[in-house]
């Protein structure tokens, strides 16, 4: 297991680009499941997740060639289905909560797919319902095995099927997508989530032969279609990573320009730091953050206390939540972060209450932050990040701390974000990574 060690309290400097977006390379990778021609996919972040997914792909029998440092190219001509039986299986499978998206190209080209429960964070718990009920709409059988801890779908003849999704579940909705693009007639997918990622995923589908129409919407209509064949995608900067890099100029008093960040894919999240009192500039598809030393919380129109929320895509992304959080306690004001979707995303804050931080944790869901205004700096410590989004969260938080503070478990933090330390150092970051 590894370890950060850093000497927090150094303004930062620099020129920073972002990775190519954890979330689409998950969906997209998957997606070259439904075709024997080969998909060319570039941007794919060099991260565990990813690393991962593409290892289980080689596994199943796909052909993966890595073209360059980020781009690959995937050919899955036949698929080895006796190997989802093995242990080895099992094992890579669990430990990779975006493996659950290969049943729906499986199902799709192959008739059936099987995978064990998948991992991921442990945030709470993360129910995959809204997937097998839309396999179901469209003709699948579903079993899930207790014993095994494993699902199985099996459906020779999927048919188009209206549906309302119980949850507008980005990675269910990818799932049902890949599923209906080759069942026959039509799907309309009501309450479908319309995050870039789901709109990056329909438009390489559009670009493989699929027929989608109502994208960037929550409404899609899916005309099945016999057969789709290879592409050339692209994948979008990581918003949560420039989202996490504004969080970390202003908590550190930096002047630092996030470039080619796709700012028109950014949605609602510059706002939600402006929220903040974070000042920033636009310039062409680049963010400027000058040295902010004083940032403070906006009030509702009445004066009543700003509350941040996460909601479905157009609203704020739930993996954005911590990092608002933890710039928030060197704000001058007070903030409700309310994390409405995962019940343990915030329990992480009892390491930041450590390191100095006035916070109250109200429930599993909401906590209340009254912001230190930049007059006392956190102190150093040692802390383990327990998730992706915590785990860069508390990075922040010792990049700005007075001393030396240690990160444990920082595979957490790789999983999601791209040679971290060598980026921040290259900023001025005083970070040591520690095997």
């Amino acid at each position: 297991m590894s370890s950060f060690i850093i000497n927090g309290g150094k303004q930062l400097k620099g020129d920073i680009y972002p990775q190519g977006a954890k979330n689409e390379a998950l969906q997209v990778i998957c997606a070259v499941l439904l075709t024997p021609e080969k998909v060319i996919i570039h941007n794919i972040p060099n991260i565990l997740d990813v690393i991962k997914l593409i290892d289980l792909l080689e596994s199943i029998g796909v052909e993966v060639k890595r073209l360059n440092d980020s781009s690959y190219s995937f050919t899955a001509k036949e698929i080895n289905f006796d190997y989802f039986k093995t242990e080895e299986y099992r094992n890579k499978s669990t430990s990779l909560r975006g493996s659950i998206m290969m049943i729906g190209p499986l199902l799709a080209r192959f008739g059936k797919g099987y995978i064990a429960k998948p991992g991921g964070d442990k945030i709470g718990r993360r129910r995959v319902d809204t997937h097998f009920i839309g396999f179901e709409k469209l003709g699948a059988k579903f079993e899930f095995s207790h014993k095994e801890n494993s699902y199985k779908v099996k459906g020779k003849n999927l048919v188009g099927a209206s549906m309302l999704l119980e949850e507008a579940s980005v990675t269910g909705t990818a799932n049902i997508i890949m599923a209906a693009v080759m069942a026959k007639g039509i799907t309309t997918i009501y309450n479908a989530a319309c995050e870039p990622y789901i709109q990056q995923l329909c438009k390489m589908l559009v670009s493989m032969g699929a027929k989608i129409s109502g994208i960037s919407s929550n409404l899609l209509t899916i005309e099945g279609v016999t057969e789709l064949g290879g592409c050339e995608h692209k994948i979008l900067p990581d918003m949560i990573e420039v989202g996490s890099f504004i969080g970390l100029a202003a908590m550190t008093g930096s002047e630092i320009t996030i470039k080619n960040v796709s700012y028109e894919n950014l949605g609602i999240i510059p706002y939600s730091f402006q929220r903040l009192g974070i000042q920033f500039e636009k310039i062409g598809d680049d963010i400027f953050i000058p040295e902010n030393k004083h940032y403070e919380i906006e009030t509702f129109i009445d004066g009543s206390i700003m509350t941040i929320a996460d909601a479905p895509w157009p609203g704020l992304t739930p993996d954005l939540l911590s990092v608002l959080l933890v710039v928030a306690t060197q704000a001058k004001g007070s903030v409700l972060i309310h994390q409405k979707m995962f019940e343990s995303r915030l329990f992480f804050v009892d390491k930041l209450i450590d390191m100095g931080a006035q916070i109250i944790l109200c429930d599993p869901h909401r906590a209340t932050v009254i912001g230190l205004d930049n007059q006392i700096q956190l102190r150093a410590t040692k802390m383990t990040s327990p998730d992706i989004r915590a785990g860069v969260a508390l990075l922040i938080a010792a990049l700005s701390a007075n001393g030396t503070s240690t990160i444990h478990n920082i595979d957490q933090i790789d999983r999601g974000y791209q040679d971290i330390d060598l980026r921040l150092k290259a900023l001025g970051a005083d970070i040591q990574r520690i095997n």
